[in-house]
């Protein structure tokens, strides 16, 4: 055990440093997703830093030994409640779409209204949240689908509740497995209705994280 204080209650702030160093760990090659998962899930249930020390022991940390009290300290200004809090509270530049016979997009850097709604009529569209900003920290999505589709793309770590209808159709998450919000995450809501058709929920791994795994791993093969 490293830290001097084993036993010290870990607060929400160290909780998600921790669950940072991971998904840099992922992002890096260093961890598989399936292990990337299990470690995450522990970090946001750990009550101590003797109970999250362990899960970043054996990667390495900017600024101090590995496993030690000061990766816990440490501060990453690109990720966690940082990240939350800087993308929250900004004028929306849409609030909803339409699509008829056709499609519809938003993705990249753009902000959710608060309140969105998305209608396609034997159409799709395609909603991408991971890189986006909100308008508020309240969000709601409402989609309704006649023979077309909704893909809606998370983050892994946003807070997201699922509680559209599907008839003749889907209206779900699928792969959420122990998903957990990280502290300061806005809420987003999906509700809304499918009728022969459907609205679909998927957790992925921010386009820059993908990106920076594919650099690695070109790297260790050269």
């Amino acid at each position: 055990m490293t830290s001097d204080l084993p036993e010290m209650r870990a607060s929400d702030a160290e909780r998600e440093r921790i669950a940072e160093r991971l998904r840099e760990a992922v992002a890096e090659g260093r961890l598989d997703m399936e292990e990337f998962e299990e470690r995450l899930d522990s970090a946001y249930k750990a009550r101590t830093h003797g109970e999250l020390e362990p899960l970043v022991r054996d990667l390495p940390a900017p600024g101090g030994p590995v496993g030690s009290r000061s990766q816990l300290a440490a501060t990453d200004s690109a990720g966690g409640l940082a990240t939350w809090s800087s993308r929250i509270g900004k004028p929306a530049t849409s609030k909803g779409a339409f699509a008829f016979w056709g499609g519809f997009g938003r993705k990249g850097t753009w902000t959710i209204g608060r309140r969105f709604t998305a209608v396609v009529l034997q159409a799709g569209g395609e909603i991408d949240l991971r890189d986006a900003n909100f308008e508020d920290r309240e969000i709601v999505i409402r989609c309704v689908t006649i023979m077309g589709g909704i893909q809606i793309t998370v983050p892994p770590d946003l807070d997201v509740n699922v509680k559209g209808f599907g008839f003749m159709g889907g209206f779900g998450e699928t792969g959420s497995g122990d998903a957990q919000p990280s502290p300061g995450s806005p809420r987003v809501t999906i509700t809304g209705f499918a009728l022969m058709g459907g609205v679909g929920v998927e957790r992925k791994l921010r386009k820059a994280d993908k990106q920076r795994l594919k650099e690695a791993r070109r790297r260790e093969l050269e």
